[in-house]
């Protein structure tokens, strides 16, 4: 709590508090940051004491904004189902559970690595899955998994099959294709963080409680200053309370300043960054769930589910496909269906 002493202004002909001769404000609650997320783009560094290129986002953030936003989260699995759906096959006897994970680490990460698994003749048996968010890549080309305790787990460049995103940058990782909607998912973050704290902060007073009774004696002050302070939560806003005798009109008068009840902008705010991370993901708005606005439509959702899967799921899959089958000997090429939709 900050309590500050007020002078008069020199054209106030108010007269001066009840015993002090002094206006007095005070204010409690300080700033404090609802919560928020760190990640930018960096130059490739390479790490000489480990020996491996650094990816140039922190995986461990992309890793987290899928957790913390609705949209974002739930897209990048709708994302990896549709395409982990279309596997009809092969890789030695991959299961559909890890042809997922492949398909998530690919959209989420920007990049896969299948891990070719050989017998003791050392003959390729099967494709497994590497997960994307610790592997790293090393000058020579070969990898590194990062283990717990600072370990680490070398693997041969013939033993992986990496597929990653195309980034115009660098050319070691991939780079995941939602990023233009980031800024957007973490604005929706923010806004939700923001209003939970301000449910959580108890009375949500936000106001400037003026006073300008003469009458109102030190006693009066002193309870109307507890009660104010009593009925406030641990939370984000600063409420204020003023006495300043003598005033002409309005005595006491309660001035909004921090009440967001009716004035904030929440739901325009959800609303926005939601439709920004659809588009970031390039995603159909009636298959993520939004409700439309006013009038609107999404249109008939089996047409947009045709259409989406000749856009966005085959050509995915066959970028997948491609990518590792290039990359292992035949008995382990995967197979995914590249039929084009028609409408029923």
């Amino acid at each position: 709590m900050t309590e500050t002493t007020m002078t008069k202004a020199a054209n106030d002909d108010s007269q001066t508090s009840s015993e002090t001769g002094e206006s007095l404000a005070f204010s409690f609650g300080g700033v404090e940051r609802a919560g928020s997320f760190g990640g930018e783009y960096s130059d490739l560094h390479y790490n000489d004491m480990d020996d491996y290129w650094e990816p140039p986002l922190d995986t461990l953030f992309l890793a987290q904004l899928a957790n913390q936003q609705a949209h974002h989260g739930s897209l990048i699995n709708a994302r990896a189902g549709y395409i982990a759906a279309r596997f009809q096959g092969g890789g030695g006897g991959i299961t559909s559970e890890e042809i997922r994970a492949l398909a998530r680490d690919y959209i989420q990460f920007g990049h896969l690595g299948a891990q070719i698994i050989f017998n003791r003749m050392r003959q390729p048996m099967m494709l497994g899955h590497l997960p994307a968010m610790y592997l790293r890549r090393k000058k020579n080309r070969d990898f590194v998994l990062l283990e717990r305790d600072d370990k680490k787990i070398s693997i041969s460049q013939s033993a992986i099959a990496f597929v990653k995103q195309y980034d115009p940058q660098q050319q070691i990782y991939g780079l995941p294709d939602y990023l233009g909607g980031v800024q957007s998912a973490l604005l929706n973050v923010d806004a939700t963080l923001f209003r939970r704290k301000y449910y959580l902060n108890g009375a949500h007073m936000g106001y400037i409680f003026y006073a300008t009774d003469p009458s109102l004696s030190k006693e009066d002050e002193d309870e109307l200053k507890s009660k104010i302070q009593s009925s406030k939560g641990i939370g984000n806003f600063r409420s204020l309370f003023i006495n300043i005798p003598n005033g002409k009109e309005k005595g006491i008068q309660l001035i909004p300043v921090g009440d967001i009840a009716t004035k904030d902008d929440f739901e325009r705010i959800k609303n926005i960054t939601a439709q920004d991370v659809l588009v970031a993901h390039r995603f159909p708005g009636g298959k993520a769930g939004i409700i439309p606005q006013g009038n609107a439509t999404f249109g008939d959702p089996t047409k947009v589910g045709l259409e989406y899967a000749r856009d966005e799921i085959i050509p995915a899959c066959k970028l997948i496909m491609e990518g590792i089958n290039k990359q292992v000997p035949p008995r382990l090429h995967v197979k995914f269906d590249l039929t084009l939709p028609t409408a029923a």
